[in-house]
């Protein structure tokens, strides 16, 4: 609810003459607020997880336009992108300071020790996959 609210209020502050927010004032709102306001950790995993799916979408691109000869490679890779960028959004979840209330058991270093066990077992089962 004090989201929304909140959020109405922004808009309501961008609203050009024709009643509607420009595009050019929600996007430039939203980068000024998320380099003010995001923290450093939360930047880094950020761009791990646009590395992440850049990856992913360069290995579909790359399916559709050469093919899938080797298709457990594949796969596997394509598996591999989506499930780490599953495990980072999990991670910037935990780390994030907004939610310690409901992360209240959980250390960022617990969270991230969680996010390298994972990565572990998720890459063995993706080398086993390949054969």
């Amino acid at each position: 609810y004090y989201i929304t609210n909140n959020l109405r209020l922004h808009i309501s502050n961008m609203v050009s003459a024709s009643g509607t927010p420009s595009m050019v004032d929600v996007i430039s709102r939203l980068v000024g607020e998320y380099t003010s306001k995001t923290p450093q950790k939360l930047k880094l995993i950020d761009a791990y997880l646009g590395y992440i799916m850049f990856t992913g979408i360069f290995q579909f691109l790359y399916c559709c336009l050469v093919g899938t000869f080797p298709f457990n490679s594949f796969l596997s890779g394509f598996i591999s992108t989506v499930a780490s960028f599953i495990l980072g959004v999990c991670l910037r979840i935990q780390t994030n300071p907004a939610n310690v209330a409901v992360f209240k058991d959980i250390s960022v270093e617990r969270a991230f020790a969680d996010f390298i066990f994972a990565h572990c077992v998720l890459h063995l089962v993706v080398l086993n996959f390949i054969g």
